[in-house]
């Protein structure tokens, strides 16, 4: 099984555009398609804080529904999906771009558009087990006795991380690091939480390098396990990323 994982796009379209025209994919009929028998994989938080949602949800939607790409729900995709639903949520957190971008359409778009996330998110698994379970991607990881189980707390694991409930000065939540205490055969590839460069921790691929925060957007090609990356247009934003 050949798969390129691709780390959190946050509505960095022309980023993710350039990322697969480098791992060698060619668009055609608005989405990426390759030659060989490789298949795009998606980390979750498609959306929010970048300059086109939209486009980027449209091009996962038809790449889940050809069976060219697997798509696991982040915590951004989450709560998209509540808001599409009606339900009252806070427009925070980069959710505010998505939402103008989608009040800019007709009513017609806007029905297209809602009922593609809709039907990619509800039809999603909360992560994914691959090559036979030797790969799990899992939106912000996965510990591995929860690796088979969707609880309510696996849930709010594979979303949030291993969050403690306290929060730290600038509002985030405080998370532990369970990529150390990690000692599974499973390959677990994630996002969630900016680095700088690919975290590798105990057979864990932290790929979300920031790309909506001004660093790079990365893949990680499975199974070689290489690291490609192309750099980003938005405007670099420091104390995003974290420091280990």
């Amino acid at each position: 099984m050949k798969i390129d994982i691709i780390g959190d796009i946050h509505g960095c379209f022309d980023e993710f555009k350039a990322l697969t025209m480098q791992l060698g994919y060619e668009w055609k009929n608005e989405i990426p398609v390759h030659s060989g028998i490789r298949k795009l994989a998606f980390v979750g938080d498609l959306t929010d804080r970048g300059p086109q949602s939209l486009k980027v949800i449209e091009t996962v939607y038809k790449l889940v529904k050809e069976n060219s790409a697997f798509y696991v729900p982040g915590n951004h995709c989450n709560k998209l999906y509540r808001f599409f639903l009606g339900n009252k949520v806070q427009l925070t957190h980069g959710l505010e771009t998505t939402a103008a971008e989608y009040e800019s359409l007709n009513n017609e778009q806007k029905q297209d558009i809602r009922e593609k996330f809709i039907h990619l998110y509800e039809n999603a698994p909360l992560y994914a087990e691959l090559d036979g379970g030797k790969l799990v991607i899992a939106h912000a990881g996965i510990r591995e006795d929860y690796i088979g189980k969707h609880s309510n707390k696996v849930k709010t694991f594979v979303l949030y991380g291993d969050i403690t409930g306290e929060k730290n000065p600038d509002g985030s939540p405080v998370r532990r690091d369970w990529a150390k205490q990690y000692h599974g055969k499973a390959v677990i590839v994630y996002g969630h939480t900016p680095v700088k460069e690919v975290r590798i921790v105990n057979n864990t691929y932290n790929i979300d390098t920031g790309a909506v925060f001004g660093n790079k957007l990365t893949a990680l090609r499975y199974p070689s396990m290489e690291i490609i990356s192309v750099s980003s247009s938005m405007p670099l934003v420091e104390e995003k990323f974290r420091k280990i």
